[in-house]
Order: C-alpha cells, then sequence, then structure tokens
C-alpha cells in the first residue's frame, strides 16, 4: 500500500499554506504539501519533515495527526503542524523541475470558514475535516503560543 503524508502548516497569523496547482486542461486547485513515504525514512513523521523541507525549505513542529484517509491501495495522513519560516524560493523537490508538471505557486489561506472555502483543496474529505476541525475548535492546539 502505498502511504503519503501531508500537512496542515498553520502560521503565526492563522492561515494555512497551501500549494495552488496550475496544469494545462486541468481546473485549478489547491493541495497541502506533502508526499510520498518513502523506505528510507525512518518513520512517517521524518517523510514529512523531509517532504516540508523539500516544497517550501520550511521545518515545522508536528502538533498530531489530524485526519487518516485510506483506499484499497492508498493511505494518505493528514498532520496538523505550526510553522513559522519558510522560503518557497529554496524549495528543491524534485517535481519542481519535472516537465509538464504545471505550475506550483505557494499561498497562505486564511484559516477560516470563508478561506477553506474559497480554494479547491484536494482532497476534497480534507476540506470537509478541516471545516469540522474549525467548527468544533480542535485547531486550537496549533494556534501559536
Amino acid at each position: 500500500m502505498i502511504e503519503r503524508v501531508r500537512a496542515v502548516l498553520v502560521t503565526e497569523h492563522d492561515t494555512m499554506l497551501v500549494i495552488r496547482r496550475t496544469k494545462p486542461g486541468v481546473p485549478v486547485y489547491w493541495v497541502l504539501p506533502g508526499g510520498g513515504v518513502e523506505a528510507e525514512d525512518e518513520s512517517r513523521e521524518a517523510a514529512l519533515h523531509r517532504e516540508i523541507h523539500e516544497e517550501i525549505a520550511g521545518k515545522a513542529d508536528i502538533v498530531r495527526l489530524l485526519h487518516t484517509m485510506e483506499s484499497d491501495d492508498e493511505r494518505q495522513l493528514f498532520y496538523l503542524t505550526r510553522i513559522a519560516t519558510w522560503s518557497f524560493d529554496d524549495r528543491s523537490g524534485p517535481e519542481f523541475s519535472a516537465q509538464g508538471r504545471g505550475e506550483y505557486a505557494l499561498e497562505e489561506v486564511p484559516l477560516t470558514m470563508e478561506g477553506i472555502d474559497s480554494v479547491d483543496l484536494k482532497p476534497e474529505e480534507i476540506t470537509h475535516v478541516l471545516r469540522g476541525a474549525l467548527g468544533d475548535g480542535s485547531l486550537s492546539d496549533a494556534a501559536p503560543a
């Protein structure tokens, strides 16, 4: 089974970092930073730190596992994290140089119902999870100290 890790990256400004994906012939959509767990990763959390470093040259503190999605052949783990610094210009992931992958743009989205509803975040299930967590206050443990 393929495992992927994704980060809900909460900033000190109560925003969430998302990547806007633009591909020829496909409507624009947004994803959370992350990617596949590789054999050399010591753990899922190590894979998440590696992916955050590759995709946004950032370092995040993992708060907790927020949600797991599973299908017959894939498991995606979504972690709630806090992040203070990042540099999209210094990203190093292999996907950024691959031909035909389209464009990647890092954006900050307000961590509010309106903010979440303003983007077409994929997979759709995580949008529902985030809306529910905002509604019940369970994202508050990612707020800056």
